[in-house]
């Protein structure tokens, strides 16, 4: 299955059909049939799961870059938010001899371990969407978000829009991964000096019922007029804050200001509703960059170790702006 010459290979395009932890393949044999020039590249992708519309948006991009008319023969898994699951879904590519590895890791620790055993392998692994803490030489190349510098825009308009004493709530991500952590500390560093007080923080681990449940409990324990602010470190968590508001008879986007991250459609059309303040983006769109990035490393040319996808703010009016031809 080790490919080791790759050239020729079509143009990114065309949607794959795979089935979480299984192959794309229907069974039978695609050896010589894709990528123009014979060769297929089998290919392991380790998802986080599928708890928010961004990542929804993600792995159809992932899906329809590593699709078969594009060379390669998908293997999918999305581990439902388990690391412990991730990590064993990633042996199982190294087990099955797969060309090359792709992880969108759950959290940046734990990795060290079967990181060398895919380089003992021979295996690359390129890094998707969220980083890890091993060490970089367990790892060919990485694509996607600067999440330090999300938090910290999110922050900057937080800071400049709220000169007045603020009570402000955070909704935070998956606790230990990436997003959650650089976005906290990105914040947290644009608001030092502010009016902007942090009264409580806690995590509704990306998901829209989380971000609900977690607004309850500190409307119940702050109540309405104690909440001032809430940042949701994804739109997921926002629009469950949102609901979370509205039932306590508030309204969401003027009694409590919410500013957010990612720009997902669900996110942007809260803040043409006027829910929903501010917005930062995050693109879910790397599945290009990624297979593109997988096609380098194994042809044996030199890619870049980080690969960072730029990305906009939105208030209400850039929003209604560019909602109509939104493609996540």
């Amino acid at each position: 299955m080790r490919k080791r010459i790759l050239s020729g290979f079509a143009l990114l395009g065309a949607v794959a059909l795979a089935v979480t932890g299984c192959s794309s393949s229907d069974g039978s044999s695609d050896a010589g049939n894709g990528g123009g020039s014979g060769d297929v590249i089998t290919v392991g992708f380790a998802q986080t799961g599928s708890e928010s519309g961004w990542r929804s948006a993600n792995t159809e991009s992932m899906k329809t870059a590593f699709s078969k008319d594009n060379g390669f023969d998908l293997v999918f898994n999305a581990a439902d938010n388990d690391p412990a699951a991730q990590i064993a879904a990633v042996r199982s590519f190294i087990n099955q001899k797969v060309d090359a590895i792709v992880i969108a890791p759950i959290v940046e620790d734990g990795w060290d371990d079967v990181l060398k055993e895919a380089k003992d392998a021979n295996i690359p692994v390129i890094l998707e969407d969220r980083t890890v803490t091993a060490s970089d030489d367990l790892y060919a190349s990485w694509v996607g978000l600067d999440f330090k510098l999300e938090g910290q825009k999110a922050g900057e308009w937080a800071k400049e829009t709220f000169t007045d004493p603020t009570k402000m709530v955070v909704l935070e991500g998956t606790t230990g991964s990436a997003p959650a952590n650089d976005r906290a500390e990105g914040f947290d560093s644009a608001i030092a000096g502010s009016s902007i007080e942090k009264i409580d923080s806690q995590t509704g681990d990306f998901t829209r019922d989380g971000g609900k449940s977690v607004m309850e409990g500190f409307l119940q324990k702050y109540g309405v007029d104690g909440i001032d602010l809430v940042f949701a470190h994804n739109d997921d968590m926002a629009l469950g804050a949102i609901e979370a508001i509205e039932a306590a008879g508030a309204k969401p986007g003027t009694d409590i200001k919410i500013v957010s991250i990612d720009a997902v459609h669900d996110g942007m059309q809260a803040l043409v509703d006027g829910k929903i303040n501010y917005i930062v983006e995050c693109n879910p769109l790397l599945g290009e960059k990624a297979a593109a990035l997988v096609k380098d490393v194994l042809a044996g040319n030199s890619v870049d170790k980080r690969t960072i996808v730029e990305d906009q703010a939105f208030d209400q009016a850039a929003a209604e702006k560019a909602l109509p031809d939104r493609k996540y």
